[in-house]
């Protein structure tokens, strides 16, 4: 029996507080779509062992948003148990409306001056090695908030220094010089998924633009060598196996270390419907693939997310480089 947790049923701010604003407006009107039944190889743990506990009472006494949250994954009982957790910053508004995603949308507030030392104090309470920082997307700042990821940044290695820093970030278009000012910041680990192949952007992601993705990610390589970059895609939204290829191969070309590939999920009946579960053996395959290809780590299985065991992936990376540049 598959198991998949929709933890924001119960949320108010699952209809934004009312019952007259939902918590994706643009959605609302939208027609349902189908829901395939899960197949057996999509299990989750439920949360509620003693360490989610306290990892869920860390993250609400700070006033802190987390990703785990807001978007309904399905692996928040395994990562808060090891107290491995995803914070979300800016709020937990996002100004695009892609159809996947169940975070909510509308217009953000302003941001909190006090977030970057909260997420800091969190990050020193739960002893993290390893930390990820995501946010939503903040098209309505001039800078898509680029130096309040600089804050958080900085914030978290005053308190924390030898926590390594992964981050998950917009892909702030139009926004000239927002990028530098985050790789200026140096996080070990700089993320930016594609989310889905290029035929696909406009119907699951319009908001973006695929080839801007990619040389955000080359862009963060030319800027700053060392750091760490990362992509992630989610199948089972109707592309064909070439394109997801193809689409290594255009990471490859930007020199891209690291690629994450899971099933995706729909959320909601308002949500972009999933096409196929991929099985089991096609995501063994990407793997291999996406190694063959030149990744330094490849991390393909049907709950594979993107934060999804961070920081043991961390430790595999510089250990991959490490074997290939003898430094």
């Amino acid at each position: 029996m598959a198991l998949v947790l929709d933890l924001l049923n119960n949320d108010p701010r699952k209809t934004g507080g009312t019952a007259d604003t939902p918590r994706h407006p643009e959605k609302a009107h939208r027609p349902d779509q189908p829901i395939l039944r899960k197949p057996d190889w999509i299990r989750v743990k439920a949360p509620g062992s003693p360490k989610w506990a306290e990892t869920h009472r860390i993250v609400k006494e700070n006033g802190l948003v987390t990703v785990c949250e807001e978007a309904g994954c399905p692996n928040i009982g395994e990562c808060w148990e090891k107290k491995h957790a995803t914070f979300m910053i800016m709020g937990d508004t996002c100004t695009r409306a892609c159809a996947f995603c169940n975070v909510k949308t509308g217009m953000p507030g302003a941001l909190d001056p006090h977030e970057p030392e909260h997420i800091a104090q969190a990050v020193a309470k739960l002893g993290l090695s390893h930390v990820v920082i995501t946010s939503v997307d903040r098209d309505d700042l001039a800078d898509g908030g680029a130096a309040h990821f600089a804050r958080v940044i900085h914030a978290i290695r005053a308190l924390s220094p030898k926590t390594t820093i992964e981050i998950l970030t917009p892909d702030f278009l139009r926004k000239e010089g927002a990028l530098e000012v985050v790789v200026a910041a140096r996080p070990d680990v700089f993320n930016h998924n594609l989310e889905t192949v290029p035929s696909k952007y406009l119907t699951v992601r319009p908001g973006a633009r695929y080839f801007h993705s990619i040389r955000l990610l080359q862009r963060v390589k030319e800027i700053d060598p060392s750091i760490f970059t990362k992509s992630g895609i989610m199948v089972g939204l109707g592309e064909e196996r070439h394109e997801v290829l193809q689409l290594m191969d255009d990471l490859r070309s930007a020199d891209v270390d690291f690629l994450t590939i899971g099933q995706y999920l729909q959320p909601t009946r308002k949500h972009h419907p999933v096409i196929r579960f991929v099985t089991p053996d096609e995501f063994v395959s990407f793997d291999s693939v996406a190694r063959a290809k030149g990744f330094l780590l490849a991390s393909a299985s049907p709950l594979t997310r993107s934060s999804h065991h961070a920081g043991e992936d961390f430790a595999r990376l510089k250990a991959a480089r490490e074997a290939k540049t003898g430094h």
